[in-house]
């Protein structure tokens, strides 16, 4: 498994969680050359991006969680991060970790469950 995803849960809507994402298995100088990023599906919805974070440091974000999410990333521990603040009902969705390394190869975490109540 070269992608860990973690931190999902319920909440009730306004509140918080932060993902995690960890490669353990792998080489350190890849990590730190992979694009990063966040996905969510919904149920009966296709896998939508989230949030992405370049090697280079440079972020994106769909337009639904701009000012809600913030994505980053610790090199050193080849981590990557989703908080989730002012979270909605809509933002229910399994939460995947992506990587697309330099060669280019693409890993996908486990996906993780966010569920928000209202």
């Amino acid at each position: 498994v070269q992608l860990q995803a973690s931190g999902g849960g319920s909440v009730q809507a306004g509140g918080s969680l932060r993902l995690s994402c960890k490669a353990p298995r792998m080489i350190l100088s890849t990590f730190s050359g992979s694009d990063m990023a966040w996905y969510r599906q919904a149920p009966g919805k296709q896998r939508d991006l989230v949030a992405e974070i370049t090697s280079g440091g440079s972020l994106r974000y769909t337009d639904s969680v701009k000012g809600r999410f913030t994505i980053f990333r610790d090199n050193s521990k080849r981590m990557v991060y989703l908080q989730m603040n002012s979270l909605e009902p809509e933002d229910t969705a399994v939460y995947y970790c992506h990587a697309r390394t330099y060669q280019p190869v693409e890993y996908w975490g486990q996906g993780t469950l966010v569920t928000v109540s209202s």
